[in-house]
C-alpha cells in the first residue's frame, strides 16, 4: 500500500473524509475522496441567473487530447467516474455556491490538468449549463494543448491590460464550453496572479458561467495557489500514488486552508501530465 493510500485510508477511517468512486484518465485505476457536505441547490437554480453575455469566439480543435475521456469515450467507465466527481462536487455546496473550483495539485505531473478538464467536460454535458475552464498555470500553460487549439491571447494578456476578456475567451467548436487559455508567458505570474485585475477577471466569469473550473499551478513550492484560494469557493487536490509523499500533501493542504478544502483526487497513473 503506498503511502498516499495509507494517508487517506486513515483519514477515511478517522471520518474526516468520504470515498467516491474511481476517477480513470487513461484506463488505470483511481480514487477520489471528498469532504463530506450537505446537498444544497446549485447556482443556476437561484432565483437571480447569471447575466447574458456576448458568445465567445469560436476555435476549431485539431483533436483533443486521447485522455479527454469526458467526451472521446462518454461510455467508458472513466468517463462515468467523472460524471460521478461532477454529481459529488454539485452536493458541495456547504451552504454556500461553488461556482468557481480550482484543481491543483502538490507537484508538477500529477494529473490536475486533465482532471480539471475532464471534470469542465463533463459539467458542460449538463443541459444548459454554461461551463468556462480557465488555464491560470502561467509558468507551465497546458490546456491549449489538451483542448488542441493554437497558442493565442489569454489570461496574462488580460491581466497586463493588453487584451479584454471578451476577446481571450474561446468557445470550442462541437463542445459547450468556454476557455480562457494562459496567454502570453509573464514575468511575474504570481504578481500578476494577485492583482486587483484578476479578482475583477474572477468576478467577472461568475456572472457569465455557471460553473468556472481554474487550472492552477501546483501548491509548492510556489506562492500562486495561495495566492488564488482566497478568490474561488473550493479547491480540489490531485495526488498521485505511490509518488506524492505525506509531507507534501500536508503542506498542499495547509496553502489551500481548510476552509477551502474541498477534497483529493488519488490519480494512480504512472505518468499523470501537468
Amino acid at each position: 500500500m503506498s503511502r498516499i493510500q495509507s494517508i487517506l485510508e486513515k483519514a477515511e477511517r478517522d471520518g474526516a473524509v468520504r470515498r467516491v468512486q474511481t476517477i480513470d484518465q487513461a484506463g488505470t485505476s483511481a480514487r477520489a475522496f471528498e469532504a463530506p457536505r450537505p446537498i444544497t441547490h446549485r447556482h443556476e437554480d437561484s432565483a437571480h441567473p447569471a447575466p447574458e453575455t456576448r458568445p465567445a469566439r469560436s476555435v476549431r480543435s485539431t483533436g483533443l487530447d486521447r485522455n479527454l475521456v469526458a467526451v472521446l469515450a462518454p461510455g467508458a467507465p472513466a468517463a462515468e467516474q467523472y460524471r460521478a466527481l461532477r454529481t459529488r462536487v454539485a452536493h458541495a455546496d456547504h451552504g454556500r455556491p461553488l461556482n468557481v473550483i480550482l484543481v491543483t495539485s502538490p507537484g508538477r505531473r500529477e494529473g490536475k490538468s486533465l482532471t480539471a478538464a475532464n471534470l469542465a467536460l463533463t459539467m458542460a454535458q449538463n443541459f444548459q449549463s454554461r461551463i468556462c475552464i480557465v488555464d491560470a498555470d502561467l509558468r507551465h500553460s497546458s490546456l491549449h494543448t489538451l483542448f488542441g487549439v493554437e497558442e493565442s491571447v489569454g489570461l496574462a494578456d488580460v491581466l497586463v491590460g493588453k487584451a479584454v476578456l471578451a476577446d481571450a475567451l474561446v468557445g470550442l467548436d462541437d463542445q459547450q464550453i468556454a476557455m480562457l487559455p494562459a496567454g502570453a508567458h509573464p514575468l511575474h505570474p504570481a504578481e500578476l496572479l494577485g492583482s486587483t485585475a484578476m479578482r475583477r477577471t474572477i468576478d467577472t466569469l461568475r456572472t457569465q458561467f455557471d460553473r468556472v473550473i481554474i487550472d492552477a499551478p501546483a501548491a509548492g513550492p510556489l506562492a500562486d495557489v495561495g495566492i488564488l484560494a482566497p478568490l474561488v469557493d473550493g479547491v480540489v487536490l490531485v495526488v498521485q500514488a505511490g509518488v506524492t509523499t505525506k509531507p507534501a500533501i500536508q503542506e498542499a493542504v495547509t496553502t489551500i486552508g481548510a476552509a477551502k478544502f474541498l477534497g483529493v483526487v488519488l490519480n494512480d497513473m504512472v505518468a499523470a501530465g501537468s
